[in-house]
């Protein structure tokens, strides 16, 4: 059994589920009491443990924030069931704790000590969005995100409740007032798209990019597309901006306009606080825009197209993946 449960520390999947009082299986786990969740834990397994058709999730741990595919490896994902559980945290105020496998269990070499302790996770939103299932077919599933508070660094398993009370109750743990940044734009409609499956083939291999490599990858784009003077600016303290681009005569109409570029390889959603800070960065009379392998809050929609600010050019990972396919541009290996 857990004595005290501790932020980094390996443990097994019996001391995990029989101190916390959880199933032994599964990604979401939960501990009731009269049929109302008293305690969950979500179980991840980052993507290069296991092939895809044992592990078709794309889970990712992205600034503090996990990113976690709802339960469910083939067919569409519905929100019922275990997945519909994260959700009641808002309002029942449970602990949901968090564990990343770090070691294949076919890995002999590595003893039963495999799970990794994130921390609590606060669930922050939800959202549709397509991947490939295990059988090899583009599906619709569900996205969450959970925050990772990562203090206090150790507390006995029993104690979880009172914990999670004085965590959420923290500076660190409000969640914010703007109820529009919860909501997410994007899940495209598949029935609608065409070469769906070749769209998501190119949206994954630009997750799977490094950050630098992806702002690289957006300049090449850019002088694809037309435009000229491109450049990539330092990788830290950059303001926001990550590419600066002039339009070149092929797009007249904005010929010489200079736009700045904010490229976020993410696959967490982007809020109304990214699009504020790059339209706070740009130079005078220039254009700004976000590009981003993931989805944009309502509330980042609205901010980008508020009346008497600067506009900003929104671009997600759909749409995003459509321009490298309509352009026949190839990724590199």
């Amino acid at each position: 059994m857990i004595q005290e449960l501790a932020v980094g520390q390996l443990y097994s999947n019996e001391e995990i589920f029989k101190s916390l009082g959880l199933s032994n299986a599964g990604g979401i786990r939960t501990c009731s009491r009269n049929g109302t969740v008293t305690r969950a834990a979500v179980m991840t397994s980052l993507q290069g443990l296991h092939g895809a058709g044992e592990n078709p999730y794309h889970d990712r741990l992205e600034n503090g924030v996990l990113i976690y595919t709802a339960a469910g490896k083939v067919g569409e994902q519905t929100l019922s069931g275990v997945n519909k559980r994260l959700i009641e945290q808002r309002t029942l105020h449970f602990p949901i704790h968090g564990f990343v496998l770090t070691a294949s269990r076919r890995d002999k070499s590595v003893g039963p000590q495999r799970w990794k302790y994130l921390g609590l996770l606060q669930y922050l939103r939800h959202y549709p969005d397509n991947q490939i299932g295990s059988d090899g077919n583009i599906r619709k599933v569900w996205l969450f995100e959970l925050r990772i508070h990562p203090e206090p660094q150790h507390f006995p398993p029993a104690m979880d409740t009172a914990v999670w009370d004085d965590v959420r109750r923290s500076p660190n743990g409000l969640l914010s007032d703007d109820a529009d940044d919860d909501e997410i734009v994007g899940g495209q409609d598949l029935d609608s798209v065409l070469n769906v499956g070749q769209v998501e083939h190119i949206r994954s291999r630009l997750l799977a990019m490094e950050p630098r490599q992806f702002e690289l990858f957006i300049r090449d784009l850019l002088e694809h597309s037309g435009f000229g003077d491109v450049c990539v600016t330092r990788y830290s303290a950059d303001g926001g901006v990550d590419v600066n681009a002039r339009a070149k005569r092929g797009i007249w109409v904005l010929e010489n306009t200079l736009v700045q570029v904010q490229a976020k390889r993410w696959l967490h959603s982007v809020g109304r606080r990214e699009v504020a800070e790059l339209r706070g960065s740009l130079q005078p009379f220039a254009r700004g825009a976000v590009v981003t392998t993931s989805h944009f809050s309502r509330a980042a929609i609205k901010e980008a197209s508020e009346p008497g600010k600067n506009p900003i050019v929104l671009v997600d990972g759909f749409s995003l993946s459509r321009v490298v396919l309509d352009n026949n541009v190839i990724l590199s290996q």
